[in-house]
C-alpha cells in the first residue's frame, strides 16, 4: 500500500479506499473485499473473506472496529464508535443493507436485517436476529437464537436450529459474491 500526500492510502488488490487517521492504519485481510466506493478510516481490522460493500462507511476514529472472518457488510450501512463503545463484530456475521451499527457487538452468526439501527453497548449473542428495521436501544441484549423485531425491537420468539439456519444462507451468498467481485475489479 502506498501513502498518499494526503494520508490516503491507495486501494490495492480490490481494496477501496482505506485511510490512515492519526497515524491509525485500517488492516484488512488480502482476501476480504472493500468495495471501491467504501471508505474505511482509522483503527478497522477486517478479517479474511470478508465483504464491505459499495457506499459503506467504517470509521473507527474514537474508538476501534473488529470485523471477523467471513462476515458481510451490506450495501450502504455505516459502522461507527463511541469513546466509550468500541464496535466487535465476529465471524459469519450478516448486516444487511442500509443498517446502523454504532459501538456495539455483533457475536459470531449473529443477523442484522437491512435498515436497522443497533445502538452503544448493545448486543447480539451468537445467532441471534434482529429483524429488518428494528432499533436494538442501548444497552439491549439479544440472546442466543431470539429473533428480535419492531422500533424498540422487542423479542418476538426464540427460534430453533433449522429456522435459524436459513439465516447462514446469507453469509454463505455473500461469500461467494466476494469473491467474484474481488476477481472480477481486478484483484
Amino acid at each position: 500500500m502506498a501513502e498518499s500526500r494526503a494520508g490516503r492510502i491507495e486501494p490495492v488488490s480490490g481494496h477501496g479506499p482505506l485511510y490512515v487517521l492519526d497515524g491509525v492504519a485500517p488492516r484488512v485481510h488480502p482476501s476480504a473485499f472493500i468495495a471501491p466506493n467504501a471508505a474505511v478510516i482509522g483503527d478497522v481490522e477486517i478479517g479474511p473473506e470478508s465483504g464491505i460493500w459499495f457506499g459503506c462507511v467504517v470509521r473507527g476514529d474514537t474508538n476501534r472496529i473488529r470485523i471477523g472472518a467471513r462476515s458481510n457488510i451490506q450495501d450502504g450501512t455505516v459502522i461507527h464508535v463511541d469513546g466509550d463503545f468500541p464496535t466487535t463484530i465476529g465471524d459469519d456475521v450478516t448486516v444487511g443493507h442500509a443498517a446502523i451499527v454504532h459501538g456495539c457487538t455483533l457475536k459470531d452468526r449473529a443477523f442484522v436485517g437491512m435498515g436497522s439501527v443497533v445502538l452503544d453497548g448493545a448486543v447480539i449473542e451468537e445467532e441471534g436476529v434482529l429483524g429488518a428495521y428494528g432499533l436494538l436501544t442501548t444497552n439491549k441484549v439479544i440472546g442466543r437464537r431470539e429473533l428480535w423485531t419492531g422500533s424498540p425491537a422487542k423479542l418476538r420468539r426464540a427460534m430453533d436450529a433449522a429456522e435459524r439456519a436459513a439465516f447462514d444462507e446469507n453469509a454463505v451468498i455473500y461469500r461467494g459474491l466476494a469473491a467474484r467481485y474481488r476477481a472480477g475489479l481486478g484483484a
